[in-house]
């Protein structure tokens, strides 16, 4: 071949080429990013609404569905999903993958203004981020201090660190826990306004006309110019009480007169403690897309700087960190990367029985790897857990055409001819299959590179960069190998005594190997039989095999979900903390804790629910992983009174730290009321199945709700209108910000409401002032009826339609497909037939990643034919060789079902893997016997003799790809999970499928290959 002549002709010209490549490799290399996975998030916008004091049916009816029907016609949409709330609606917007989140958020932007007039007036205006408004955050800092109140500890967190920590790259928002932020708080007293002839909406425009700060201009003389600054706001406790609220009978009323005015906090709802102490937190949130490990190397360079600018004994910490398990789970790819080199040079060193020799092969290996760093640089690629793991895998896979043109030439070495000559004659011989082997191996990838879906996205950095190092190590066997093999090889390589042992041991295994061949072709019909064995095996082994997503990875942390009564306060869910930290400190492997008390999903208020994270110590500091640790604290955290504590071990492939590895949304049209009857009947189903834990739907109607029913024939007999009924209502109770003041230099909110002991239940809320037209005071119990009755906390929807989604985890040993097959059954058993079933988060990749996965497998296999046909110039050779993919995909199956694992992304993708691998094999059989019988041998003769020759490389190549998948079979550490289910995989699949292909394939080929008509030849 012409690129082997003029490299063993030319060693400098091979030699500079090869450097080359590594240069650029190099140069690849230092601009490639680190992340856990390639960049595949799906650019998410999150429009969020306030409006105070509205219930969850008012946000849902004219909030939430005007902004969803303004957002629907945007293109690129996925899905859309909200979530209406007292006071709140939330909308997530979830756009294709290759849509610009700048762009995006652009358009959001555009629609949400556009129907801006559709809202009501009093609503807030609706904030726009590039974040999922249900994302946890990946970082938590932790603020204490043994001199500050909360209240002063709240306020630096707010001036110099929540600031300093948004600007970084990344960084969505960075929201406070357990806060309590300065207010300047006025307490009304319904009575006492009553008594002075007031109603609050008095109180509050009286407030919002005096506290004001207006721009008073300058004075200017002949010669001097004055500027005028009229002191109109109010500043202090003091002013405020001593504000002159109204005036009756010539005396003056003041606002402390009806209320108590002093400085405290705009909300002690939410508390956060931290390994027992109540401290403050703040939660980083990264963007859609943005990488973790960025954020985390851009807030660790900025809080020395910020640690300073705080007062002694304040400390600032970071109390969780998700790049950790990022960073140790890289780093422990690459020491998975060094001991599979290391297995690799061993075995090859065992075969070729020589450094000398050994090193041609082994220079394959750095020249290869480096040199995929520039084509992954070129890509868009970047340095994560995936891309490693196809270079772990590349390690086996680059050296094996190396080993192919070595063992080829240092056969005609051994055979007499000196080591220029056989490298020509050895080289030109296996160039058409080395050629053949390269191109079969990456068109396996090109399917899984056109994979559509997140999880599809997820592996073509994974496929191609694989593809990347073996066409690079193709290359390097036909220039580099041949040239060394011409310069280092002779007849004294590999013949030292230790050497000869090994050859001794060797050369009989071979013989042994072509004995037991010519008996199985003797009696070849038995192999027809076996295939009908092997494939009832295959179909047995597959069905058995649990299915997942991914396998649960051990992160390094176990999340906690709470959940109290509805209903309950704030002070009623810290009573129970002490008892929560009580059975996490008892648990071994614990390091840390923290939770936040008040808080509910999309981190909006809810008194009665909280979460938060249990660190776990380094990987290499403790035996049980995280599931252990969850399972050990499950009964002591369900053991606690009061409340439900349920812990979470987080899903893998970048989920959210709370999401379950089962979400199934119900999308029903009717009222929320119905679908509950219905979802309790479904509730009740999954109860009994044991195997489905922490199990819950988001429809909760049994929230307590004081109904106030107006009498409009009473108010117009007095004159008065809803909206002051409805508004004294609002702001004694809703605690409403009615204008702002300045207080250490900031400006902080005044807020209105009613004395805590005055708003009990509903006999307080009776006492309401209003004012009649004819100027007398009525309470509000002359003109309403008050019922208590319970009602929705959440009203979700899901493209556009009424929407409840059922979570649930899935016990230990019970996999996503039986729980997701047996939930799915009990909705169709519970609902009727115009409900429909959709999926979010990982339950909708597992789905759209299963149906995929299968045509891209079947897309592998026809691209693998179409290559080897047009290479072998035949329909038929190519069968042969595809015969030999269910042998290896039996051991692989098998390998799974013997250590436990399942059918999930990883083993999938390493199955498909396989299919390349196999095929090498046959590749170098049928080659070398189509070229014996071209010499005038029958078939028998020539794929005995193919046998006999190729018999040491196949099972030299095999060894390397097997051994080098050892370290990824046995990983432990971060991440080890997923690392194991690739390498059982080529492990079982690899021996397995070589022992049987080395007996198998002789038979098809004597069966299925035609036989050229001499003209032909």
């Amino acid at each position: 071949m012409f690129l082997s002549d003029i490299s063993i002709k030319r060693p400098v010209l091979a030699t500079v080429m090869s450097l080359v490549i590594v240069l650029l490799g190099l140069v690849g290399y230092t601009s490639l990013s680190v992340r856990e996975y390639p960049n595949v998030d799906e650019p998410v916008i999150t429009v969020t609404t306030s409006y105070s004091g509205a219930n969850a049916q008012i946000m849902e009816s004219q909030v939430t569905k005007p902004l969803e029907d303004s957002l629907a016609g945007i293109e690129g949409i996925k899905f859309i999903n909200s979530t209406s709330r007292e006071g709140v609606s939330l909308i997530n917007v979830a756009f294709v993958q290759s849509r610009d989140p700048d762009d995006a958020a652009a358009e959001v932007r555009d629609k949400v203004s556009r129907a801006r007039g559709a809202l009501p007036d009093d609503v807030d205006e609706p904030i726009i981020a590039k974040v999922e408004a249900d994302s946890s955050p990946i970082i938590w800092l932790v603020m204490s201090s043994d001199n500050l109140s909360a209240a002063q500890l709240s306020d630096l967190a707010d001036r110099y660190v929540q600031d300093r920590i948004q600007t970084v790259e990344g960084v969505a928002e960075v929201t406070l826990f357990g806060v309590r932020k300065y207010a300047m708080r006025v307490w009304l007293d319904p009575l006492k306004l009553a008594a002075y002839q007031l109603t609050p909406e008095d109180i509050s425009t009286v407030l919002q006309s005096q506290n004001v700060d207006i721009p008073s201009g300058r004075v200017e003389g002949a010669t001097r110019e004055f500027t005028v600054q009229s002191n109109t706001d109010l500043n202090t406790a003091e002013d405020f009480r001593n504000m002159v609220v109204a005036t009756r009978n010539g005396a003056q009323i003041k606002l402390s007169d009806v209320a108590t005015v002093n400085v405290g906090v705009a909300d002690d709802t939410t508390s956060f403690r931290f390994n027992g102490v109540q401290t403050v937190a703040l939660g980083v949130v990264k963007q859609a897309v943005a990488n973790p490990l960025e954020i985390s190397d851009g807030i660790k360079a900025v809080l020395p700087g910020i640690q300073t600018s705080l007062p002694q004994g304040v400390k600032l910490e970071i109390g969780y960190d998700s790049s950790v398990f990022i960073d140790v789970s890289i780093e422990n790819v690459f020491h998975t990367l060094i001991e599979a080199v290391a297995l690799v040079v061993l075995v090859i060193l065992v075969f070729l029985r020589s450094f000398r020799a050994t090193l041609i092969p082994l220079v394959t290996i750095p020249v290869s790897l480096i040199g995929t760093f520039f084509l992954m640089q070129m890509l868009g690629f970047s340095i994560n857990t995936l891309t490693l793991l196809s270079l772990v895998l590349a390690i086996g896979l680059v050296v094996d055409d190396a080993i192919v043109v070595l063992e080829n030439i240092f056969r005609h070495i051994e055979n007499g001819m000196k080591p220029m000559d056989a490298a020509f004659k050895g080289s030109r011989e296996i160039a058409f299959p080395v050629i053949a082997m390269t191109l079969t191996l990456a068109a396996v990838y090109v399917p899984i590179a056109f994979m559509e879906g997140r999880t599809g996205k997820l592996f073509t950095e994974f496929a191609l960069s694989l593809a990347s190092a073996v066409i690079i190590s193709g290359f390097v066997a036909l220039t580099l190998s041949p040239m060394m093999s011409a310069r280092l090889l002779n007849k004294d390589v590999g013949h030292g005594k230790w050497a000869k042992k090994i050859e001794h041991y060797i050369t009989k295994m071979e013989r042994g190997y072509t004995n037991l061949l010519d008996r199985v072709l003797n009696v070849r019909w038995i192999v027809v039989p076996v295939l009908a064995v092997l494939g009832l095996g295959i179909w047995l082994t597959y069905s058995n095999l649990k299915s997942e997503l991914s396998p649960l990875e051990d992160r390094g942390v176990v999340f906690t979900v709470i959940i109290g009564p509805e209903g309950a306060t704030n002070n009623y869910m810290n009573a129970y903390g002490p008892m929560l930290e009580k059975a996490i400190e008892g648990v071994p492997g614990v390091r840390s804790f923290g939770y936040v008390i008040g808080l509910g999903s999309g981190r909006l208020p809810l008194s009665n629910q909280g979460f938060g994270f249990v660190r776990l110590q380094d990987w290499a500091e403790r035996d049980l992983k995280s599931s252990d640790v969850a399972g050990m604290l499950f009964p002591k955290l369900m053991g606690i009174p009061g409340f439900l504590a349920i812990p979470i071990t987080p899903q893998s492939l970048g989920a959210s730290g709370n999401a379950k590895a089962i979400e199934i949304v119900l999308k029903d049209s009717r009222e929320y009321s119905d679908i509950a009857v219905d979802m309790d009947k479904l509730m009740g189903k999954i109860a009994a199945n044991p195997q489905l834990t922490g199990a819950e739907n988001d429809l909760k109607i049994n929230t307590p709700q004081i109904r106030v029913q107006l009498d409009r024939a009473k108010l117009a007999d007095l004159g008065i209108s809803a909206r002051e009924a409805g508004r004294a209502i609002e702001l004694l109770l809703a605690g409403r910000q009615v204008t702002r003041f300045k207080y250490n230099g900031e400006q902080y909110d005044v807020v209105l409401q009613t004395n805590d002991d005055q708003r009990v239940d509903a006999s307080d809320l009776a006492q309401i002032p209003l004012r009649t037209a004819a100027g007398t005071m009525i309470p509000l119990a002359n003109v309403v009826k008050l019922e208590t009755t319970v009602a929705p906390r959440d009203l979700n929807r899901f493209d556009r339609t009424r929407a409840v989604t059922v979570s649930s985890n899935v016990a230990q040993g019970y996999s996503v497909s039986e729980g997701l097959e047996y939930i799915e059954q009990a909705i169709r058993e519970s609902f009727p037939a115009t409900t429909m079933i959709d999926y979010k988060g990982q339950t909708r990749e597992f789905k759209e990643s299963s149906s995929s996965m299968m045509v891209t497998f079947a897309l592998a296999i026809l691209f693998i034919f179409l290559v080897l046909a047009a290479q072998f110039e035949s329909f038929v050779d190519p069968i042969i060789i595809l015969f030999t993919v269910p042998l290896t995909m039996l051991g692989a199956l098998l390998a799974l079902w013997l250590t436990g694992n399942t059918l999930n992304i990883y083993s999938q993708i390493g199955l498909i893997t396989l299919v390349g691998l196999i095929t090498k094999h046959g590749i170098l059989l049928v080659e070398f016997a189509n070229e014996a019988e071209m010499q005038g041998k029958t078939k028998f003769e020539a794929i005995r003799e193919a046998a006999a020759l190729r018999v040491r490389p196949i099972l030299m190549t095999t060894g390397a790809m097997v051994l080098g998948a050892v370290p990824l079979a046995l990983a432990s550490g971060a991440g080890a999970e997923s690392r194991q289910q690739l390498g059982w995989v080529i492990t079982g699949g690899m021996t397995f499928g070589t022992l049987l292909t080395l007996f198998v394939l002789p038979v098809i080929y004597t069966y299925l290959h035609r036989t050229p008509k001499k003209e032909e030849v």
